[in-house]
């Protein structure tokens, strides 16, 4: 079993910044991919970055140029960098991993419990 935790969310003024981490920890053998997602009241859940073992990085459109993916895969942990933020990033930022734990030969995809970000106008 792997999970997820995550750290850094809260309120900001639009333009402002956060930090988001997310550590992961327990049966891993493997993590391939990390990555976050979002998801506003009434929406549905978006991805938001993500970025492989390698450290090849993808973003949405929405978020390109302002947020930043990095990861640190001695500590298995994985960041996010948000800068101008605007309102509508206000959402609940959930970190994800693919993973492959030490029993299991298959991989799978583990999720954190969310981490609320507010950009107030």
């Amino acid at each position: 079993q792997v999970q997820l935790v995550e750290s850094g969310g809260g309120l900001v003024q639009a333009g402002g910044s956060l930090r988001l981490s997310c550590g992961a920890s327990g049966s891993i053998f493997n993590i391939y991919a990390m990555g976050w997602h979002r998801q506003a009241p009434g929406k549905q859940r978006d991805m938001v970055a993500s970025i492989t073992r390698d450290g090849v990085a993808i973003y949405a459109d929405s978020v390109k140029g302002r947020f930043t993916i990095s990861r640190d895969n001695a500590k298995n942990t994985v960041h996010l960098q948000m800068n101008s933020l605007k309102p509508e990033d206000t959402a609940v930022y959930y970190c994800y991993a693919v993973y492959r734990s030490t029993d299991s030969t298959q991989s799978s995809v583990g999720w954190g419990q969310g981490t609320q970000v507010t950009a107030s106008s």
